[in-house]
């Protein structure tokens, strides 16, 4: 049969579905409630033309790639173009979010952005549909531009997004970055180019610094209003400034707690930890890792979550219930794993352990000076869980802990050992009253990545090889019966 009667065949069948979603090459084109189209031209390579009251489109047809109870995906020729394209019609089953639509929408106002913003290059393959096997997520629109031989990866973060897609699309371009280099077949991946909305370049810019020279990226603005993109330069924009708590204030709002929280610490001295805010001027108290109770000008308030009850004379059995129960369940040899008290924070479970012997991620590591949440933060409870120390011989040492596979984790890491450098190039850390009697190395800080072995990213490998080499990392994997005891069974 002619590939035209073929063709007809299969979309009088998609005509029976409520709505059809076409989309071009992974690119949402437009919804059609009810399809409409007319075939003409050779039998051989038809022409494909849909339309509705809003669009109206067409496209030659090569051959069926695939149909299926789905939907129905066609290999096309559209004019200009010397690559066949894809052409995808897939049923719709259910609504498609606001969110979904508004990204789609922005993948493909981005395509003629960048095609009137770099006019000398074609825009390739532009999509946003998610990419799990190469672990590229449908919050950021990925393609190429082509000139002659040359080619550019292009990662762009969609406009209307939260501030967390941005601060975090270096490392999903990155990834995009290496995949492009796979999969292009003429010529080269010169480099990235990452689009951000405008005013979102600040954290992006910041991380580049610890990237090798040779990873080539061009950060970009863009103004959606308008429609324009501006270049960001890296070393104008890039500098984050934070604060170091002073020591000599947190060890003064310990002083002023303790006569409240002495008496609740002495009772399970071997898993109650405290730990000063100074932003907040509040004393945190928690179980193995997980907040119970909190010290505010004098008072002190517990209870799950949020701690708000006010402990007093006649609350007090509670609080020690509360304790009880604690002991119970979060304790590494509890007999219900699955209990929420035993996993909520098993990162600050995992930090509490850390942070009693340190010399158990490595010997060379001076157990006296143990140091988290270095830096000042609007959140009393919700700050950096990076533990800070030294080695012996005074270099100092940056621990970032996971629990579970986490994509972000070399970019996390990067971005404290920046920070922490920056801090130790200003001399911060005496005068803060850090690591007293200690004669700090001016050498780059070294970073230890902790994490039960099995739980790194399976990116983090390609992720790390991005990184400058005077960033110095060790990956530590830790058995996964951590909770029982610190055994390392993997040093890289």
């Amino acid at each position: 049969m002619e590939l035209t009667a073929d063709l007809e065949a299969c979309l009088r069948e998609l005509a029976a579905s409520e709505s059809i979603e076409v989309r071009e090459n992974g690119a949402r084109v437009a919804t059609f409630s009810a399809l409409s189209w007319e075939l003409r031209g050779a039998p051989a390579k038809p022409l494909l033309r849909l339309w509705s009251e809003q669009y109206n489109f067409t496209r030659r047809v090569l051959a069926i790639a695939d149909h299926s109870d789905q939907g129905l995906a066609l290999a096309v020729e559209r004019f200009g173009r010397l690559k066949p394209g894809r052409l995808e019609f897939v049923r719709v089953d259910f609504a498609r979010s606001a969110r979904d639509i508004s990204r789609e929408e922005f993948c493909a106002r981005l395509s003629r952005i960048l095609a009137e913003q770099f006019p000398d290059e074609s825009v390739e393959s532009l999509t946003i549909a998610s990419d799990l096997e190469h672990s590229l997520s449908r919050s950021y629109a990925r393609g190429l531009l082509r000139n002659g031989s040359s080619n550019w990866a292009v990662l762009a973060v969609p406009h209307g997004e939260t501030a967390e897609p941005a601060e975090n699309s270096l490392t999903f371009g990155l990834l995009w970055l290496d995949r492009a280099r796979q999969i292009v077949r003429r010529g080269f991946v010169a480099g990235l180019r990452l689009i951000v909305p405008k005013g979102a370049s600040g954290a992006v810019a910041h991380h580049v610094r610890a990237l090798r020279p040779q990873v080539n990226i061009e950060i970009y603005e863009l103004e959606m209003v308008n429609e324009s993109v501006s270049r960001i330069d890296p070393r104008s924009a890039g500098n984050i400034e934070t604060w170091l708590v002073p020591c000599r204030e947190a060890q003064s709002l310990l002083d002023r707690a303790k006569a409240r929280i002495d008496s609740i610490v002495v009772r399970f001295p071997q898993a109650i930890t405290v730990h000063p805010a100074v932003q907040s001027r509040e004393v945190w108290l928690r179980f193995r890792g997980l907040a119970f109770a909190r010290w505010d000008d004098g008072n002190v308030f517990f209870g799950g979550g949020d701690p708000r009850k006010k402990l007093t004379s006649a609350s007090e059995p509670a609080l020690q219930q509360l304790l009880n129960e604690l002991d119970l369940h979060r304790h590494p040899l509890a007999s219900d794993t699955r209990n929420s008290l035993y996993r909520q924070h098993a990162e600050r479970w995992l930090e509490s352990i850390v942070r009693k012997d340190v010399t158990r991620i490595d010997a060379f590591l001076d157990s006296r000076f143990v140091y988290a949440q270095v830096f000042a933060s609007s959140s009393s409870e919700h700050g950096i869980l990076d533990v800070l120390t030294v080695t012996r011989a005074g270099r100092l040492a940056i621990l970032e802990l996971k629990t579970t596979e986490h994509i972000h984790l070399p970019l996390q890491a990067a971005d404290y050992w920046l920070r922490i450098r920056r801090h130790l190039e200003r001399g911060d850390f005496p005068r803060y009253g850090y690591f007293p009697g200690i004669e700090l190395q001016l050498a780059p800080p070294i970073v230890y990545l902790v994490a039960p072995s099995l739980r790194f990213h399976p990116t983090t490998d390609a992720l790390l090889r991005h990184l400058s080499p005077e960033v110095e990392i060790v990956r530590v994997g830790l058995a996964e019966s951590w909770r029982r005891g610190l055994r390392v069974v993997m040093r890289q």
